[in-house]
């Protein structure tokens, strides 16, 4: 009976390992590196699809932002406003959001002459759709979760393949840096895997971390724990789970506090006669000067008299900034930078930023996609290299040896992990009781699944 060095234990653990991690997110590693990779060149698609919204051939002056509303408004009969975007140069038209039974619609209006250009739902819009694609699978918060559970998964893949790339007394680069193209068939794609894996693994580690906070579990799990540690600020401004967080009641109410107490304040201050048009057209006018970074979104109060609240949507998030305006007067109540905002609001803010492609202009969007097409190629050769060396009729797991005596620090490690991804901690304790509750006693399941060598 052969006895197994321990480093032969530990790589043969780490390599099965890398093995069922990898086979569970080949799938959604490929479709996300897709998605993802389509999604980082939003700015230069849409503008491409809306151009012949943002040519507009006319020397008529603008109607006011009231007018255009009315316009938006009178092509989905009984909506209300959600937001006006302001139009990024002349000759733009003009977006309007308005909402009907709880669905978003997008209505583009000639500012000039008011004749409604064109009428989308949010929901089918392409990039709004490729988001739901890449983040939620079209399945709602189940859908997120699935995707996150393939997420946290493939950290443990991208780690225990590092473990497996290290150089072990071998000389040269080949194989290193650098797929070898003398060995053969099996050798070339074992290259191509670990070498692709070595570049990306990094990048796509950090893809995964800055993509977390839009989960449904883990974005939750960071709300309820900066809600235990007094370390939130206000609503996150990201989605969760394909939702929208639950608002802040407490920011509600200081923010209607706040509009209440600033009109009060100058109504004995107030100008025999107020900026002519209605409300918007007053907000509108008023929030120019702020230079907030396009697209400047202008929604209603949620209550009558409270104030208006302008916002930037920009992706680059770090530029985004919103005040509140007084209606009635258009007097600016308040304004609140992103430099304002929490460390760990603003941290958030540039790791999305970054994911989306955002941060850094197009050196962002093209380091975005090299990391997504070398984490195709890195999911890609691994099927490559499972499917040549699978045995007929069995999964193709690596056969099993003798268990190394986890350690402490070890150990230290995975609990580390679980605590930082509950999901993967979750589904990892979920793994572990049905190898030892469930398949314990069925041979064949054990051996084709290669938990057991006979």
């Amino acid at each position: 009976m052969s006895v197994q060095a321990p480093g032969t234990r530990w790589y043969n653990t780490v390599w099965r390992w890398h093995f069922y991690a990898g086979l569970l997110c080949i799938p959604f590693v490929l479709w996300l590196a897709l998605t993802g990779s389509l999604y980082l060149w939003r700015p230069q698609v849409e503008a491409w699809l809306d151009q012949r919204f943002d040519h507009l051939a006319t020397s008529a002056p603008a109607r006011s932002p009231d007018a255009q509303v009315d316009a938006a408004l009178r092509a989905v009969p009984g909506a209300s406003l959600r937001s006006y975007v302001q139009p990024d140069a002349p000759g733009h038209a003009v977006r309007v959001i308005v909402t009907s039974g709880g669905v978003d619609t997008r209505v583009y209006v000639d500012p000039a002459t008011l004749a409604v250009l064109h009428v989308a739902p949010e929901a089918t819009r392409l990039f709004p759709l490729l988001s739901r694609l890449h983040g939620e699978l079209l399945a709602g918060t189940i859908g997120s979760s699935i995707v996150e559970i393939a997420a946290c998964w493939a950290v443990t893949m991208l780690l225990t393949g590092l473990y497996l790339w290290w150089p072990r007394a071998r000389r040269g680069l080949g194989g290193v840096l650098y797929p070898r193209l003398r060995g053969g068939k099996r050798l070339f794609w074992r290259d191509l895997h670990a070498t692709a894996g070595i570049w990306v693994s990094l990048f796509a580690i950090g893809l995964i971390v800055t993509g977390l906070p839009w989960a449904n579990v883990w974005g939750s799990y960071l709300v309820e724990i900066r809600a235990l540690t007094g370390t939130s600020n206000g609503p996150v401004d990201w989605t969760i789970g394909g939702k929208p967080p639950k608002p802040d009641p407490a920011a509600d109410l200081h923010a209607d506090h706040m509009g209440m107490a600033g009109m009060a304040g100058m109504m004995a201050q107030r100008s025999p006669a107020a900026p002519p048009g209605g409300d918007l057209s007053r907000v509108v006018l008023a929030a120019r000067p702020l230079a907030l970074a396009p697209p400047v979104l202008v929604a209603p109060p949620k209550t009558p008299g409270a104030p208006w609240k302008v916002s930037s949507d920009a992706a680059d998030r770090p530029l985004r900034a919103e005040a509140t305006i007084d209606g009635a007067t258009g007097q600016i109540l308040h304004r609140s930078d992103f430099a304002e905002r929490h460390w760990i609001d603003r941290l958030i803010g540039y790791g999305i930023a970054a994911h989306e492609g955002a941060l850094f202009g197009l050196a962002n969007q093209i380091a975005g996609t090299l990391t997504a097409l070398l984490l195709a190629l890195l999911a890609g050769s691994g099927a490559v290299l499972w499917w040549r060396r699978r045995p007929v009729g069995l999964l193709g797991a690596p056969i099993p040896l003798k268990r190394p005596r986890y350690g402490p620090v070890l150990i230290g490690g995975i609990v580390a992990l679980g605590l930082s991804m509950p999901l993967f901690g979750a589904t990892l304790l979920l793994v572990l009781a049905v190898e030892r509750l469930v398949l314990r006693n069925l041979r064949s399941p054990r051996k084709w699944l290669g938990l057991s060598r006979v």
